[in-house]
């Protein structure tokens, strides 16, 4: 791996532990105004000092985001789709390498879609990304994306979904969480962060979620509902911080989160 793409990765994972909160905010591409993240600039601003990068599009970095900020940036650079259209999985890139080197990027961000009629697709562009990450030293920050399809969150589709990332070339994947989580990471050879996925039942459930994506070998996560949709969204995002960098149990981020709620 060349410096450059050395040190853009070590700018998303934080040196002492290798680890990182990415916070999600990418979700307006195929979801448009989701609740609670209708004014972006609004819901994004109060939590950037607290997170280690955002996964963004571009179009929400250039308007809604002041450039004074110094926070990597992991650029979403696949859609094409819509919640509202035929099938979620019809995606292609959609950002340019040079203009994600214009925002001065860390990294970018691209969805694939196993089990789908867009499979062959989404893996093609997935290596053409890479191929393009390759030339500039940008990392490549595969997601492996299941829809609502409840049932590819196994660890036999994820492990497979994770490898085949890997394979391609991928720098890093994002992916859900699921029972024997910690065979999917031993099986994938680059860093993994869990998707926070819908918005969970309470707080208590997306900390207890972090915590043994962590304790499996997982690098971190990449929330977004389940940190901004809280009511309580800075103690939301301070309690998942200390679980991935300060090694907290569930039983002190909880009350970590409590007192800082109020």
């Amino acid at each position: 791996m060349d410096w450059g793409m050395k040190n853009r990765m070590s700018r998303i994972f934080r040196a002492k532990d290798n680890r990182t909160v990415m916070l999600a905010v990418d979700h307006g591409y195929f979801l448009g105004p989701v609740s609670r993240l209708e004014e972006p600039r609004k819901t994004i601003e109060p939590l950037i000092t607290y997170v280690d990068s955002l996964m963004i599009t571009r179009g929400v970095l250039r308007n809604c985001i002041e450039a004074k900020y110094d926070i990597p940036i992991v650029l979403r650079v696949s859609g094409g789709n819509s919640i509202i259209g035929k099938d979620l999985s019809d995606e292609e890139i959609t950002v340019s390498m040079q203009d994600a080197i214009r925002l001065n990027v860390s990294a970018v961000a691209f969805s694939i879609y196993l089990a789908t009629e867009y499979e062959h697709q989404t893996l093609i562009n997935l290596a053409r990304l890479i191929d393009e990450g390759q030339n500039y030293g940008i990392p490549v920050l595969a997601v492996t994306a299941v829809g609502k399809e409840l049932e590819k969150r196994d660890c036999r589709f994820l492990s497979l979904s994770c490898r085949i990332a890997a394979e391609l070339g991928a720098n890093m994947v994002k992916t859900y969480y699921c029972e024997d989580f910690d065979k999917v990471v031993k099986s994938c050879p680059v860093p993994i962060v869990i998707a926070g996925g819908p918005k969970l039942r309470n707080e208590l459930d997306a900390l207890e979620m972090a915590y043994a994506a962590i304790a499996c070998g997982a690098k971190g996560v990449d929330m977004g509902r389940n940190i901004w949709q809280s009511r309580w969204p800075q103690a939301m995002i301070c309690a998942i911080r200390s679980i991935v960098h300060d090694n907290n149990s569930v039983k002190k981020a909880f009350n970590l989160f409590n007192s800082l709620k109020k």
